[in-house]
């Protein structure tokens, strides 16, 4: 199901925005960008990779192996048929299908409970119908 899907996305999530963004773009050398209120009340950063994955990162709550989070990139849509699909497949759905910024994410767990992700734009189609 997900062979073929690009990561697009890792997440993670930060105590510090400030000391973040700071330590990616003055230890790491990449590009930050503050965008703003995720609707939460919290900003969020991004920063784009050479490779095309993106990094992420929210404010909130973190401890070691709730993130970062590995976020798959549904480029054609249908992503309430794809989390549908994963639960007849027995994948524990962590997080169902809810708006994301400029789009919808869902959260699934591996039988390890390591939590992946998938996020598609908002303008694709959710489903497949």
């Amino acid at each position: 199901m997900f062979g073929k899907t690009r990561i697009g996305t890792i997440c993670y999530y930060v105590k510090d925005t400030v000391r973040t963004e700071t330590f990616y773009r003055e230890v790491l050398g990449l590009e930050v960008m503050n965008m703003g209120d995720d609707g939460s009340g919290n900003d969020w950063l991004m920063a784009n990779t050479a490779g095309g994955v993106d990094l992420i990162f929210f404010k909130q709550d973190s401890r070691p192996g709730n993130t970062p989070i590995v976020v798959f990139d549904i480029a054609d849509g249908g992503i309430d048929d794809i989390v549908t699909a994963l639960a007849e497949k027995g994948a524990t759905i962590v997080t169902p299908v809810s708006e994301a910024p400029g789009g919808f994410s869902a959260e699934f767990a591996d039988p390890d409970g390591h939590v992946l992700s998938m996020y598609q734009t908002e303008d694709k189609p959710r489903g497949r119908a």
